[in-house]
């Protein structure tokens, strides 16, 4: 099945697949907004959303705003529901891929730290529960899985919850590998994102240099571990961090949904800042070029504080519940007064790899979609040089270099 996705998004891919390729059908849990689909069609590989889930009604809303055949395959329900009513249409069908962004709430650093007993980063547990009835009920597992969570997921409880995690995989049949990578590879926003893949193919070549770029040391405690089945994948290198790019994504000053802060607002703000970050505004005002650089409040020692970044990278998008989660811009110019302002859902979606996708009117409808979503250009990656090439067969080991003159080549 072809599908159906609007004419002017540039995240459609399926038009570019040539014809006859292999095609992958995936089941996207935890879909939210489709960021994980438009990395997967982006990649241009042959990989096919047919089955797609979330509980939250705002963010099917905007699923179904950006890709017209969401009301054939979206299903809003529990994750917790779907294994024990497997026969019914709201169940996945046989799938290559299993997809699953699971909530990263009890394992990040700004949550409460519960792990997967939390209420809900738990729902990992109902998630390999859904694996585990689609096996029963067609004889097999999806052969290939992908896991997203915060990198917080490798340290919660000591490691003891990804651990747990990796054993649930092998009892289903799966080997797993664990990598991490962050979006700023790709876009200009720190957001750093731990991948866990696991397959019942067999283990493709191994990683012999350990690549510490894709699995830090910190990675070593489950990679290591002789009671699991892991295994380290060889993978070409991703693309070097960007230390630049955010200025070049600001929507214009003059847009109609940007939104200026006035003069006691602006006030309130710099008398929140540190030294050091006055010094950041000092310097960047005696240039004649506009700087801009994202800032977030935080509380330390019980005082609310505005910490502005010093490069021209975003930090790390979160959901806007509550003023510290949301993102502010800063602009600053010589000659020019300083000037802020709560950053765009437009920009939003750019900096999630996501700059066609259509928003809906409401700002925070847009920005807590994107701020519990998965990088487009991450998915990308792991797509076209991990997933893909995995369930083809062609994942090839590191090349050695021919030593013979290149005449004789």
């Amino acid at each position: 099945m072809t599908l159906a996705l609007p004419p002017d998004s540039e995240t459609s891919a399926a038009s570019a697949e040539p014809e006859g390729a292999t095609r992958f059908e995936v089941a996207e849990f935890f879909a939210g907004i489709g960021l994980a689909r438009l990395g997967l069609e982006r990649a241009e590989v042959g990989f096919e959303v047919t089955w797609a889930n979330d509980l939250d009604p705002q963010k099917q809303d905007m699923y179904a705003r950006h890709f017209p055949d969401t009301k054939d395959h979206y299903v809003l329900r529990d994750v917790r529901e779907i294994a024990g009513d497997m026969a019914s249409g709201t169940a996945p069908g046989r799938v290559q891929l299993a997809w699953a962004s699971f909530p990263c709430t009890d394992l990040s650093l700004a949550g409460g730290r519960s792990g997967l007993a939390g209420e809900h980063s738990s729902t990992f547990w109902d998630f390999t529960a859904v694996v585990e009835a689609m096996r029963d009920r067609d004889g097999a597992v999806p052969p290939v899985v992908a896991i997203e969570n915060v990198n917080g997921f490798a340290t919660s409880h000591k490691g003891a919850d990804l651990k747990a995690a990796v054993e649930r995989l092998n009892q289903l049949g799966y080997w797993a590998d664990v990598v991490t990578l962050d979006a700023r590879r790709f876009v200009p926003q720190s957001r750093p994102r731990l991948f866990v893949i696991a397959s019942t193919l067999e283990t493709p070549p191994s990683d012999e240099s350990r690549n510490t770029q894709l699995r830090p040391s910190w990675l070593d405690a489950v990679l290591d571990d002789e009671s699991l089945r892991t295994h380290r994948t060889f993978l070409p290198e991703p693309p070097g961090m960007r230390t630049e790019g955010w200025t070049a994504l600001v929507d214009p000053d003059n847009d109609p949904q940007v939104e200026w802060w006035d003069a006691g607002r602006v006030a309130k703000f710099s008398a929140q800042l540190s030294e050091i970050n006055l010094g950041r505004v000092e310097l960047l005002s005696r240039e004649p070029e506009a700087s801009y650089r994202t800032a977030y409040r935080r509380t330390r020692n019980g005082v609310p504080a505005w910490e502005i970044r010093a490069d021209d990278v975003a930090g790390c998008l979160r959901t806007a519940r509550g003023g510290s989660s949301k993102q502010a811009v800063v602009r600053m110019q010589k000659g020019e007064p300083m000037a802020v302002r709560w950053m765009t859902a437009r920009e939003y979606a750019k900096l999630m790899g996501a700059p066609g996708y259509r928003l809906p009117p409401n700002r925070n409808q847009s920005i807590m979609g994107f701020g519990d979503a998965v990088s487009v250009d991450a998915v990308k990656w792991l797509a076209k040089h991990y997933l893909q090439p995995l369930l083809a067969g062609t994942l090839a080991g590191r090349q050695l270099p021919d030593p013979r003159p290149a005449e004789e080549r």
